[in-house]
């Protein structure tokens, strides 16, 4: 192979990774896993009796938030060709068409929710509250109107784990409705901070973020508020350990102290990066030590 079609080739693979918007897919999946892998622990399923359902639930769920995002960078070409952070996707530089992306995402999407109709119905339901949410009332209706897109975009998020419980059980259970609460929670702080980092784009964009529509100081109360709602519900996992509970405590009130200095930060976009770093870190070492969970009960 030459040089320059090794150098295609790649380009294709940074493309495509754009395009399924590949970090944001990938932390969804961490969730979906916990779900799966804490409802064989609490129904005391094997993993080796359950492998079909876990294939399908994984590869299902994946090609469902693959298609969403793809949608949603089709429906969003327009705004990201302003903001500097996503010129480069395909959409925007036109080495993929609008309407081979449409389709691409709507073919993604049935993929993955005929898989999952093979796992159980009430896992296909949450993932398609989970995908009109972020297609429909998020990317089409809200993000550019109402602050609030950050509440509706949390749903979509929030969902990940009850698919990968209702694949093996129920998802009525306390376990992954609580992670689902810590999900949502999490992503509105997780977003207004990004949201600040970026104020000058979205603002560029006409993107009704919230640090645009009321300002910095507005979303800070608002981010501790959202982090100080999330101390109480580790309580509510102590079938997960107590270590669990312990360490989830000691990442909030971390959290929370971060987001009240906000209010003394001499550097407010330097600020909002940290609470960016530190929200990604906690959400994966939250649902790392829940999935976990199940190895350290069986020791």
């Amino acid at each position: 192979m030459t040089n320059d079609k090794l150098k295609s080739s790649a380009s294709f693979g940074d493309d495509l990774k754009a395009l399924v918007k590949w970090g944001v897919l990938l932390a969804n999946i961490l969730p979906v896993l916990t779900g799966f892998c804490l409802a064989l622990h609490f129904t005391n399923e094997s993993f080796m009796g359950s492998l079909i359902p876990f294939i399908l639930v994984v590869a299902g769920s994946t090609f469902v938030m693959a298609g969403a995002l793809v949608l949603n960078n089709w429906y969003d070409a327009d705004i990201d060709a302003i903001m500097k952070r996503t010129k480069k996707r395909p959409t925007v530089t036109g080495r993929f068409s609008l309407k081979a992306v449409f389709r691409f995402g709507i073919i993604l999407s049935v993929i993955g929710f005929i898989m999952l109709l093979f796992t159980s119905l009430e896992a296909s339901i949450y993932a398609l509250i989970g995908w009109l949410t972020y297609v429909v009332f998020y990317t089409m209706w809200s993000k550019r109107k109402y602050t609030i897109n950050t509440l509706i975009g949390s749903i979509s998020g929030a969902v990940t784990p009850l698919i990968g419980w209702a694949a093996v059980d129920s998802a009525i259970h306390i376990v992954p409705l609580t992670l689902a609460l810590i999900l949502f929670l999490f992503q509105v702080p997780h977003t207004f901070a990004i949201a600040m980092k970026k104020y000058e784009e979205y603002q560029a964009a006409e993107v009704a973020m919230l640090p645009v529509v009321h300002g910095f100081q507005m979303t800070k109360r608002q981010i501790v508020i959202y982090v100080a709602a999330l101390l109480p519900l580790p309580f509510l996992l102590l079938s997960l350990g107590l270590v669990f509970v312990i360490v989830a405590e000691i990442l909030t009130i971390g959290w929370l102290l971060l987001a009240l200095y906000g209010f003394f930060a001499k550097d407010d976009l330097k600020w909002a990066h940290w609470n960016f770093l530190y929200s990604v870190n906690y959400m994966t070492i939250l649902f790392l030590l829940a999935l976990l969970t199940p190895l350290w009960n069986a020791s």
